[in-house]
């Protein structure tokens, strides 16, 4: 049966993207009431993708919610952050800009006042001992607030994204509904791997060689890398990722127009030349991203978009897990 609307959960999506955790969140019962991003064009893609969504071009850093009053009281407050680099230095003037966006966030919390919160970010924020000061900090305010919170980490390859991508995971929620919350369980299937993922597009521009090309693509995609918006083109991500997409005949230092044509070689005596190169629209794939999820901006600033994105199906299950967890205590 059919949700009704009044059965939905509202949520307030900040360092929002391309969208990936907004569209796993919507998938899992979660409408926003605003979504937040400082770059025009991850505005542009949340806009054309879902025309109805209020999305705001600004910087969390200047975000004052006394201007957006719907987002009082949300039932949750969703957040894909820029990626931390461990450091002590939280909360002070020396302070890298992700380590503000993340202050930010948990300082949003007071105005916001949330049921829950959901922090979407690197896995080594999760447990390693660099990173002790910034746990610790969100600590200190959470339970000032009056927020229960649990750290985490899922690898995305085990919820339905063809990916070995590992998250770390923060989620707060008022009071004791923190004791319903369950993590997301991994799926009893084996993990999806880049051929059974890429096979069929690979083939789409008549590639001979397409389904022996997926048959050795049997693993899934090691983690797909966004890069510095500020400088260099669209790649896989750094020597490692590279080496691995090498062996499954992946050329991992560009990002193609197109899927091979029916002339392409397929010849590891070529080397990169013989490889294949994916599309900005085969990497969404990679990243859990649906065929009707389109990205605006040109090549490399679509790649981006995907590289920086939470996997969607990632953000329905976490989705759920927080649903079931406020619907509880509702």
């Amino acid at each position: 049966m059919k949700e009704s609307r009044l059965e939905r959960l509202s949520c307030l999506a900040v360092c929002a993207g391309a969208g990936g955790l907004a569209l796993g969140l919507e998938q899992a019962g979660f409408d926003p009431v605003l979504l937040l991003d400082n770059r025009a064009v991850a505005c542009e893609t949340l806009r054309l993708n879902r025309p109805e969504w209020n999305v705001l071009q600004a910087d969390l850093l200047d975000f004052d919610p006394v201007d957006h009053q719907a987002t009082y009281d949300v039932d949750l407050l969703a957040a894909g952050l820029p990626r931390v680099k461990a450091s002590a230095a939280v909360a002070r003037e020396n302070s890298t800009e992700e380590i503000r966006i993340l202050e930010a966030t948990i300082m949003l919390m007071h105005a916001v006042q949330p049921r829950a919160l959901l922090v979407e970010n690197v896995p080594d924020l999760v447990s390693k001992p660099a990173y002790e000061p910034i746990r610790a900090y969100v600590a200190t305010e959470l339970e000032h607030l009056g927020y229960r919170h649990h750290w985490f980490v899922l690898n995305a390859m085990y919820h339905g994204v063809p990916q070995d991508r590992k998250q770390g995971i923060l989620v707060a929620f008022k009071r004791d509904s923190i004791d319903d919350f369950v993590t997301p369980m991994p799926t009893t299937k084996p993990p999806i791997t880049v051929g059974e993922a890429l096979g069929v597009s690979m083939a789409v521009r008549g590639w001979p060689h397409a389904a022996e090309w997926a048959a050795q693509a049997d693993q899934p995609a090691p983690t797909l890398v966004g890069g510095s918006w500020n400088r260099g083109g669209a790649d896989l991500g750094p020597t490692g990722s590279k080496r691995a997409w090498a062996r499954m005949r992946v050329n991992g230092g560009t990002v193609a127009d197109k899927p091979p044509g029916a002339d392409f070689p397929w010849d590891p005596a070529l080397g990169v030349k013989g490889m294949v190169s994916l599309t900005v629209e085969q990497a969404a794939r990679l990243q859990g991203f649906p065929e009707n999820w389109f990205f605006a901006g040109r090549k490399t600033a679509r790649y981006r978009q995907i590289g920086h994105a939470s996997p969607p199906p990632v953000g329905r299950a976490l989705g759920l897990a927080m649903r079931a967890a406020l619907r509880r205590r509702a």
